[in-house]
This record gives structure tokens, C-alpha cells and sequence, in this order.
């Protein structure tokens, strides 16, 4: 068995990590750990009942956090003419078209988050294998294929996340920062939730929410009981 460092013992200390806590006493636990000298970002973990190698049980979405997620986000836009000029009104980081796609292809990828006119996507399309390994590729069932490019900016910039479950039927999301009080954490983590909840694919059977944990960058998880966490 490895051994854990002296900080990590000392993080896990009054964690019991078999115990199903409400959400409220899970968040105190988790912020009370969160000690590194950056603020720390909080992360939930959602365990669902999929299969995501079946269509019909893949789970997509994004949420638009109450709160802001803390994060400062950088957006590219592929756009022409007005809506161009709209992305840059809008704050987007980077916006461009041809140009845009030879910085992308040559290996300049400083953005988080890539939105785009549903004109642009032939041109988009040719980035696939760069922009989707690294789930930047823009998709209209995520609003960042969209004629509202500033709505689109505007979201990404204020808090919106994309998620994604990954091959285990894990769900991996960030909610917030440890520098958040708990009441406005507590509300991201239930929005996050709610909207996992609302992108329930038709193939699910069975229990579809099944764990839930809460996490910070540097701290242990814990188990959060799903009851205090869904809205219905």
C-alpha cells in the first residue's frame, strides 16, 4: 500500500469516507480542507447509471452557473462579418475565421471554451482531431454552435460548463471556488445536478444517479448523500 503524504493524512482526518453527508455538512468539510496557498477550485463527481459506449446513453450538456464558476475563461469565436464584430463586442478573446483555423492547426490553442456559426462549421470541421480530444469542439447541443454568438460569449464568460460522461459513467465538474461561501456553492452544485439530471439520456435504465462526491483541488472527497443534492 503507498504511503500518503503527512498534508494529504491530515486533510483526510474526520472524513469518513463510507458516510453519505448532507450536502450542507459535506460542503463544511470541504472547504475547511481546502488550506493551499491558491484558491482551490471545488469539483463535484456524479456516478451514473450509463453505459456511454451506447448512443443512446450518452449524456451532454452545459450549465449555466448561478454563481460563476470563478474561473476567468477564454473564448475563441469562428465567425464572419457582423457576428464577428458582435463576438468581439461580446469580450470574446480571440475571434476569427481562415486565420483562425491556421493558429489552431499550427498548435495555438489559448482558449477554454470554441463557439461557432453554423456557417463556419465545413471550416471548423477540419479541426476536429485537435479541438475534440480536447473537448473544445463547438456542438449545437451544447449552445456553442449558435447565430447568438454574444449570448454564447457571454454565458461561457459567466460561469457556463460544459460536461461530458467520460467512459466509467463519471460526470466531472467544476462548481466554484473554495473562496465561495457555502450557500452560493450549495446552489451551483444543485444547478450542475439538476441540469445532469435534465440531459437523462432515453437508453438509462435503472437508478441513473447513483453517487455523488465533493471535492476541492488538494482535499479528499467526500460522499455526498444525492437527496440533499436534486431538486426533485
Amino acid at each position: 500500500m503507498a504511503k500518503i503524504g503527512k498534508r494529504t493524512a491530515q486533510t483526510r482526518e474526520g472524513v469518513d469516507r463510507e458516510k453519505l453527508y448532507g450536502l450542507d455538512e459535506a460542503l463544511a468539510l470541504v472547504k475547511d480542507r481546502a488550506k493551499a496557498k491558491f484558491d482551490e477550485t471545488i469539483e463535484i463527481a456524479i456516478n451514473l447509471g450509463v453505459d456511454p459506449r451506447h448512443a443512446d446513453q450518452m449524456v451532454r450538456g452545459v450549465c449555466n452557473l448561478p454563481n460563476g464558476s470563478g474561473r476567468t475563461v477564454r473564448v475563441a469565436v469562428f465567425a464572419r462579418g457582423p457576428k464577428a464584430e458582435e463576438a468581439q463586442k461580446a469580450g470574446a478573446d480571440v475571434v476569427g475565421a481562415e486565420d483562425l483555423m491556421e493558429a489552431v492547426q499550427g498548435g495555438q490553442i489559448n482558449f477554454d471554451r470554441c463557439i461557432a456559426t453554423p456557417d463556419m462549421m465545413a471550416l471548423v470541421g477540419r479541426l476536429g482531431k485537435v479541438l475534440g480530444p480536447r473537448g473544445l469542439m463547438p456542438n449545437p447541443r451544447v449552445g456553442t454552435v449558435t447565430m447568438d454568438v454574444a449570448g454564447a460569449v457571454k454565458a461561457a464568460k459567466g460561469g457556463a460548463v460544459e460536461f461530458r460522461v467520460e467512459k466509467a459513467g463519471i460526470i466531472h465538474g467544476g462548481v466554484g471556488k473554495a473562496s465561495f461561501g457555502a450557500d452560493k456553492l450549495a446552489q451551483n452544485i444543485k444547478a450542475f445536478a439538476d441540469a445532469v439530471v435534465k440531459a437523462k439520456p432515453t437508453g438509462a435504465k435503472g437508478q441513473y444517479v447513483q453517487k455523488i462526491a465533493i471535492s476541492s483541488t488538494m482535499g479528499p472527497g467526500v460522499r455526498v448523500e444525492p437527496a440533499s443534492v436534486l431538486t426533485a
